[in-house]
């Protein structure tokens, strides 16, 4: 049995959270695709992943972050934009609605929580390099 050390910042330790841990060392598939031709499948099939359309419109802010244009292994998935920023780019979605929608993405499963041990979203750099990040894993 695996020893989660730290629980996340401000919340307690549930079956979601471990199950996100165990994803968190699952390669991305080989295929790297679109992220927006994969925001459009979500749209279509959000009842089968129990998303609304106000999780899907949280979501795709959370993808306009993301520097690349597609999903792939060794980009880095992790974006770590403020809620000021993402309220922003979810078209003035208010923060404490904001927040809850997040926890929604979290709990489906379409994005894993990075959190830092001040509950904050950064990142570290070395150059150009990433070294650590947290914050909302695509």
């Amino acid at each position: 049995m695996q020893h989660i050390s730290q629980t996340p910042f401000g919340r307690s330790l549930n079956k979601g959270d471990l199950q996100a841990a165990e994803m968190l060392d699952a390669p991305l598939p080989e295929l790297a695709r679109d992220k927006w031709a994969v925001m459009r499948d979500l749209t279509v099939a959000r009842a089968a992943f129990g998303v609304s359309d106000r999780d899907l419109a949280v979501l795709n802010a959370l993808l306009s972050f993301h520097p690349h244009p597609t999903l792939a292994e060794g980009d880095g998935t992790i974006v770590f934009p403020s809620n000021a920023s993402l309220s922003e780019r979810a078209h003035g979605m208010p923060e404490s609605t904001l927040r809850r929608h997040l926890a929604a993405l979290v709990k489906s499963g379409l994005v894993i929580r990075h959190d830092s041990p001040n509950g904050k979203r950064y990142a570290r750099r070395a150059g150009e390099q990433l070294q650590v990040a947290f914050g909302f894993d695509l």
